[in-house]
């Protein structure tokens, strides 16, 4: 679902989330993922994200719970 925003704040926030995917942390992870997922099947990957946890190993998780931050949301990440 879309967020509701002012023409303002969304032109910031466009600003932000590019900023924050042409960094060099986010393109290393999402290097990683690609070159995980080419690993497996179109079948074993359906309804999963390739997921980085804390100790720096990459699962196959659901969307539902990577996308969500595991219930915890998105807000702060």
């Amino acid at each position: 679902m879309a967020q509701k925003l002012s023409p303002k704040a969304s032109a910031a926030k466009k600003k932000r989330d590019l900023e924050y995917a042409k960094s060099p942390v986010r393109k290393k992870r999402k290097r990683e993922n690609q070159k995980k997922r080419r690993k497996y099947s179109a079948f074993q990957l359906k309804g999963k994200d390739v997921h980085h946890t804390k100790d720096g190993r990459l699962v196959l998780t659901s969307v539902l719970k990577n996308r969500g931050n595991y219930g915890k949301g998105t807000k702060n990440e």
